[in-house]
């Protein structure tokens, strides 16, 4: 008797190769220092919502994702990737920072919207040195929705 294994399309990996995760945090982090240099608010508005498509709608509304796979084809095919999810959640936490920002701008307190900025560009730069401050937060959300709730149903 003999078996044989075929690969099937669920077996195969969904996740974000890391060079178009890490094309995405230079992207934040190059735009959030221009826009601070050139004091333009709108350069973080143009990424609030770059950052908004692809939270909303995944891989398929990431201008990012888009230009990543077409630039880094070569480096994406044997790279190591991320969790679609956690690359959500991480995009998520910028989206709300710089739309807080966008707020700010808007009610008049610049210094509140650069701060707000300036922290998405901070916690870019950190995870281009290696830690990723969201993905820790990924991990204690995680942990404590177990803690409380137990195991979810897929």
């Amino acid at each position: 008797m003999t078996t044989t294994t075929t690969s099937s399309p669920a077996t195969t990996c969904t996740g974000i190769p890391l060079p178009i995760v890490s094309l995405n945090r230079i992207v934040l982090l190059a735009g959030i220092i221009a826009a601070i240099l050139f004091q333009q608010p709108l350069v973080t508005t143009a990424l609030f919502f770059i950052i908004l498509s692809a939270v909303l709608f995944g891989k398929k509304g990431s201008l990012i994702f888009f230009v990543g796979s077409r630039l880094l084809a070569r480096q994406n095919l044997n790279a190591k990737t991320e969790d679609q999810k956690l690359m959500r959640f991480n995009n998520s936490i910028a989206a709300l920072l710089l739309g807080g920002a966008q707020i700010a701008f808007l009610i008049g307190a610049p210094l509140a919207g650069w701060i707000l900025s300036g922290t998405v560009a901070v916690a870019a730069a950190v995870a281009l040195a290696g830690f990723c401050f969201g993905c820790f937060l990924f991990y204690q959300f995680n942990l404590q929705r177990f803690r409380f709730f137990g195991q979810q149903k897929k």
